[in-house]
C-alpha cells in the first residue's frame, strides 16, 4: 500500500510549506526581509509498463504507459526579491536602497556579508556600524564635530561642521551586487553570505551597472504580503488534512483486507 508512503511525503511537504510562511509572517515587520517561497516537486516514478512497449506479437506499441509516482519533495525554498515599500525615518544613517543591490559588512572574523537593512548606527569611535556592531565597507568614520551628515543617491557621504557652509566629503558608500541574489547563504540578523551558486560580488557605485540608488532617512520594510500568506496558510492546512485522510483511507482498506476471511 504505497499510498500510505505517499500521503506521509504530502504532510511532511505541507508541514515544510507552514514552516516557510510562520517564518514569513513573523519577520512582517523585519526591515528589508524578503519574503520566502517553499517550492516542491514530484519523487521519481515507479514504472509498472513502461510507455512504447511492445504488447503483442503483431507489434502494438503501449500508448501511455502504467507510471505510479511515490509522493513529492521540497525542492527549494525561495526568496522573492520585490522590493519591501519605503519607510520614512529622516534618520541621517538609516538608508534605503531603491533597486538591486547590499550593503557589504565586514563580520568580526574578517569575513564580508551583505545586508540591504540599511539601519546604521554609531560605533564609540564614531565608526559606521550595523545594529549588531558589524563594520560597513567600506569603512566610514563620522567626525566628532560634524553637525549632520549627508548622503546622496550615489552613495557620497558629507559632513557638515560648525562655521562651514561648505560639507565637507568624507567617504563613499558602495553596493554589491550578484549573478544570482537568490543563491545568497542567509546568516540571520538580515546578513547574507556569497555562495557558488550566487556567484562573486559585483561592488561598485550606486545607480551604475543595475545596482540601485541610495535614498537617506528611509529604511525598506518587510516583502510579506500578510494577505497572501494567511491564504496559503488555509491551502496547507487544508493539503495537510486532505493527507491526513489519504491515510486514514489506505488504513481502513488494510484492516479490510486483514480481515477478509
Amino acid at each position: 500500500m504505497k499510498a500510505l508512503q505517499i500521503a506521509a511525503t504530502g504532510m511532511d511537504a505541507q508541514k515544510m510549506r507552514v514552516e516557510v510562511i510562520s517564518n514569513n509572517i513573523a519577520n512582517m515587520s523585519t526591515t528589508a526581509y524578503d519574503a520566502r517561497r517553499a517550492d516542491f516537486a514530484d519523487l521519481h516514478y515507479q514504472q509498472v509498463q513502461e510507455a512504447g512497449t511492445v504488447t503483442s506479437t503483431t507489434g502494438t506499441i503501449l500508448p501511455a504507459g502504467v507510471q505510479v509516482g511515490l509522493g513529492v519533495r521540497t525542492a527549494a525554498v525561495a526568496m522573492n526579491l520585490d522590493q519591501g515599500s519605503l519607510k520614512a525615518t529622516n534618520g541621517d544613517l538609516d538608508l534605503a536602497i531603491e533597486g538591486g543591490g547590499y550593503f557589504e559588512i565586514t563580520l568580526p572574523s574578517g569575513d564580508p556579508a551583505y545586508t540591504r537593512d540599511g539601519s546604521f548606527k554609531l560605533s564609540g569611535e564614531g565608526q559606521v556600524v550595523t545594529s549588531d556592531g558589524y563594520a560597513l565597507t567600506p569603512e566610514i568614520t563620522i567626525p566628532a564635530d560634524a553637525r549632520s551628515v549627508s548622503i546622496n543617491a550615489q552613495g557620497e557621504v558629507f559632513a557638515y561642521f560648525e562655521g562651514e557652509v561648505q560639507p565637507q566629503q568624507i567617504g563613499a558608500i558602495t553596493l554589491a551586487s550578484f549573478t544570482n541574489a537568490m543563491g545568497l547563504e542567509a546568516l540571520g540578523s538580515n546578513l547574507f553570505r556569497a555562495t557558488e551558486a550566487s556567484g562573486d560580488p559585483i561592488v561598485g557605485e550606486p545607480g551604475l551597472d543595475g545596482r540601485g540608488t541610495l535614498r537617506q532617512g528611509y529604511l525598506e520594510a518587510s516583502s510579506v504580503d500578510v494577505v497572501t500568506e494567511l491564504s496559503e496558510l488555509i491551502e496547507a492546512q487544508r493539503g495537510y488534512e486532505l493527507n491526513s485522510k489519504v491515510i486514514t483511507a489506505a488504513d481502513q482498506m488494510l484492516q479490510s483486507t486483514t480481515q477478509i476471511r
